[in-house]
């Protein structure tokens, strides 16, 4: 299956490095970021389980929950987690799926449904496609999807970026420009009248007749 911006994030239950979980349910009414690994003590995956964990405040401040999924049973992503301190100088407290089966992975249209039932034998090259970021809100609904090759590290910096202008878009009929940045200007949507505009943000800039800028909403 294929799974797009505004479907249902398809629920679970899995084996994690912090016990069972059914997802929907640890979710709860916060947002969550669900991020794919191919493989088990793989370097640049390494390197992006230590950058999570760095970021974990950042995430937590927005009120994101962060979990890890790799097609490799829980019991190695615990001796994995003494790799990722080692390389990153970062400890890895949220928890990962162990993905043995492939469930997940064919849940989320990482790996098609002919890839087998066992991560058994499978190299990181069978995996290659399990390389995709999730962010889901509390109404279960997907926001983002980021699928990057086995060789590119992840930006976990934008993700970041990203959350922010979902979660203020969500809450104000703003959009946000290329490149924008948490305080910088936003974009008045369409769907907002000159009259309501200077009603909600005051001041506004008309750059063109479809594109007005104003301050970012507080709040």
């Amino acid at each position: 299956m294929s799974i797009r911006i505004n479907d249902t994030a398809p629920d679970f239950s899995a084996e994690t490095t912090h016990g069972t979980i059914n997802f929907h349910e640890w979710i709860g009414d916060g947002w969550a970021v669900l991020f794919s690994h191919p493989k088990n003590f793989t370097p640049v995956c390494t390197t992006e389980l230590g950058a999570m964990a760095g970021l974990e405040d950042e995430f937590r401040k927005r009120n994101v929950k962060i979990i890890g999924i790799s097609i490799d049973p829980v019991a190695d992503h615990d001796r994995w987690k003494a790799d990722i301190e080692t390389a990153t100088g970062y400890r890895v407290d949220y928890p990962l799926i162990g993905d043995r089966d492939l469930k997940v992975a064919k849940l989320y249209g990482m790996l098609p449904a002919e890839a087998g039932d066992s991560s058994d034998g499978r190299t990181p090259a069978d995996n290659a496609t399990v390389r995709s970021v999730f962010v889901i809100g509390p109404d279960k609904k997907i926001k983002l999807v980021l699928s990057y090759p086995m060789t590119t590290g992840r930006n976990f910096q934008e993700i970041l970026r990203a959350i922010d202008s979902i979660q203020l878009t969500a809450k104000h009929q703003v959009a946000t420009p290329a490149d924008w940045k948490q305080g910088e200007d936003v974009i008045i949507t369409a769907a907002v009248s000159n009259e309501d505009a200077t009603t909600r943000f005051g001041s506004y800039e008309t750059v063109l007749p479809y594109l007005r800028k104003t301050k970012q909403p507080a709040g």
